[in-house]
């Protein structure tokens, strides 16, 4: 076979790779070893020379695309079922006239809609979850200040992180991009992760919600480690080095 022809080859895996971690999220090298019929050693070289370039990022076994936020728009046609399964749990452990602290992205904004009918105090930044309850008159909803992001419906910087300072709310319900097998959860735009550890020092319990999608998930930045987290409620199986690591650190596993 010619070098030519091997870098063609090379090539058109490479692309059918990025296409697999971009539609599929985080692959395993023995699962793409089977999509394309090659073997686990090429694959593993494939993605070496990606992540070289900087198209993705290899993680424990595989790889992932860092692709950073996509528009809320997006995200929120994006498993739902398992998203609202992981909302109807969380609503479930709010008590009548406790206050609330929503996280931005959408299996927030699941939740929230979970919430109408209660008497609850609501805090957050995320503009969908604010136009969700604007009308439920039971709700006291509070809209954190700061500057906004369009394209994700939220509200960031330092404002936000100042109004934070002057809450404190019973529950924080928080999203995440990902869990690293340590426990550590990740997210995908460093401008949000002020805002979330702003989020988790105004709050007695903290809550994440992460469907099945989200271990290990992607993310550059650190938003906390599981020593910050009471609980994780998630509707699919956590493998296990990443259960270990969370309760280890004596965070409870909630299935939802």
């Amino acid at each position: 076979m010619t070098s030519t022809v091997q870098r063609v080859l090379a090539e058109r895996r490479h692309q059918l790779i990025l296409r697999a971690l971009r539609s599929g999220g985080p692959a395993a090298v023995t699962d793409l070893s089977e999509q394309l019929g090659v073997s686990a050693a090429t694959i593993r070289r494939d993605l070496v020379k990606l992540e070289e370039e900087g198209l993705l990022t290899r993680v424990h076994g595989g790889a992932v695309v860092e692709e950073g936020d996509q528009p809320f728009a997006e995200v929120a046609e994006v498993r739902v079922s398992e998203k609202d399964a992981i909302a109807a749990k969380a609503a479930s452990l709010v008590r009548d006239g406790q206050s609330v602290l929503l996280d931005i992205g959408t299996t927030a904004y699941r939740l929230a809609r979970q919430l109408h009918g209660r008497r609850l105090t609501v805090i957050t930044s995320n503009l969908v979850v604010y136009e969700e309850l604007a009308d439920d008159e039971g709700i006291e909803l509070v809209l954190l200040g700061g500057v906004l992001r369009r394209e994700y419906r939220s509200l960031v910087g330092f404002l936000t992180e100042d109004n934070l300072r002057q809450l404190h709310a019973d529950w924080l319900f928080l999203g995440t991009s990902g869990v690293r097998p340590g426990g550590t959860v990740m997210d995908t735009t460093v401008v949000e992760v002020p805002v979330k550890r702003a989020m988790i020092k105004a709050c007695d319990k903290v809550v994440l919600l992460a469907d099945s999608a989200k271990f290990p998930g992607t993310g550059m930045a650190r938003v906390c480690g599981p020593e910050e987290l009471d609980m994780v409620v998630t509707n699919g199986p956590v493998d296990p080095t990443t259960r270990s690591s969370l309760e280890d650190a004596g965070v409870e596993v909630v299935p939802a």
